[in-house]
C-alpha cells in the first residue's frame, strides 16, 4: 500500500515592486519546506512565482503567508487567490491572523478560520476605498487652488522611440508589430498613435490594421 503523502507546508512572499525587501516575510517563513516569492504588484493572481507555488502544492498542503493581503490588495483579488489555492485541497495559514488550532471540531475551526479571512477581506477593501476616497478629495482640493497637473505623460510627443513606433506604423506594420519591437504596451502604443493623430502615409489605414 502507497505511503500517504505528509502534508506540506508551504511559504509564499510577495512585495509590490523590485524595490522592497523580502526579508522580513522570509524570516518569518523559516519552518516552512518550500519558499516561492514575487516581487510584483498583488492586482493579479498572474505572478509567476505564485503559479509555480500553485502548480507544486498537493491536497491536504498548508500555504503559509505572513499576512493575507500577501495574496491580493482587495476582496476580489484575494477571494481569487483563496479559492485557486483550496481548489488544489491545500489550506491557508495566515501569520498575523488569529489561529484555531486548539479547538477539534474540523467544521467549527474551519467555520471561525473563514469568518476571520471574510472579515480581514472587508476591511482591507474599505481601508482601499478610503485611501481612493482622499486621494480624490486631495486632486479636488489641488484643483481648486490650481496646484494640479495631473499625471505625467509616459511619453512627450518627440520621444525617439515612440516616433521609431510611429515610423514602423506608418510604414505598414501592424500597432502590435510597432509596439512590440519598440517595447511599448499595444494599449499604450494606440493611445499616443490617436492623440498625435497619427496617420499611415498611404491610404493604408485599412492595410495593415489589427
Amino acid at each position: 500500500m502507497a505511503k500517504e503523502k505528509q502534508a506540506n507546508r508551504i511559504g509564499y512572499a510577495r512585495t509590490s515592486s523590485k524595490d522592497q525587501h523580502l526579508d522580513r516575510q522570509i524570516l518569518a517563513l523559516q519552518d516552512v519546506s518550500k519558499l516561492f516569492s514575487d516581487k510584483l504588484s498583488g492586482r493579479t493572481v498572474e505572478r509567476p512565482q505564485f503559479q509555480a507555488m500553485l502548480a507544486y502544492i498537493r491536497e491536504g498542503d498548508i500555504v503559509v503567508v505572513t499576512e493575507l493581503d500577501r495574496l491580493g490588495r482587495n476582496n476580489k483579488e484575494l477571494t481569487d487567490s483563496i479559492d485557486t489555492i483550496r481548489r488544489k485541497g491545500a489550506t491557508l495559514e495566515v501569520l498575523n491572523l488569529p489561529h484555531f488550532s486548539n479547538i477539534e471540531d474540523e467544521n467549527l475551526r474551519l467555520f471561525l478560520t473563514n469568518l476571520v479571512i471574510e472579515i480581514y477581506k472587508y476591511q482591507a477593501e474599505n481601508d482601499l476605498q478610503k485611501i481612493r476616497e482622499r486621494q480624490e478629495q486631495g486632486i479636488e482640493i489641488a484643483k481648486g487652488k490650481g496646484k494640479y497637473t495631473g499625471r505625467k505623460p509616459k511619453f512627450t510627443e518627440n520621444d525617439p522611440r515612440l516616433q521609431h513606433a510611429f515610423t514602423l506604423y506608418q510604414s505598414g506594420m501592424s500597432d502590435k508589430e510597432a509596439a512590440n519591437l519598440t517595447g511599448i504596451s499595444r494599449a499604450t502604443f494606440i493611445r499616443y498613435r490617436k492623440k498625435f493623430g497619427i496617420q499611415r502615409k498611404e491610404q493604408g489605414e485599412n492595410v495593415c490594421s489589427d
